[in-house]
């Protein structure tokens, strides 16, 4: 029988799109735009964040 996951929160600091490449305004020798990658420091490039361990007490037990 398979296993069911639950799906993971999507991040809100990046709402899910945890890896953005920016252009830098300048241009290689063969003439293509200069990038960088920049990725989400809150989730570290997942687009997910782990359940806290807040999520898991149970109140009253």
């Amino acid at each position: 029988m398979p296993q069911h996951t639950l799906p993971r929160p999507i991040c809100g600091h990046c709402d899910g799109f945890p890896t953005v490449t920016i252009t830098t305004g300048q241009t290689t020798p063969t003439g293509q735009r200069q990038t960088i990658t920049a990725h989400c420091p809150a989730c570290r490039g997942t687009g997910h964040t782990t359940p806290s361990a807040r999520v898991h007490t149970r109140i009253g037990a």
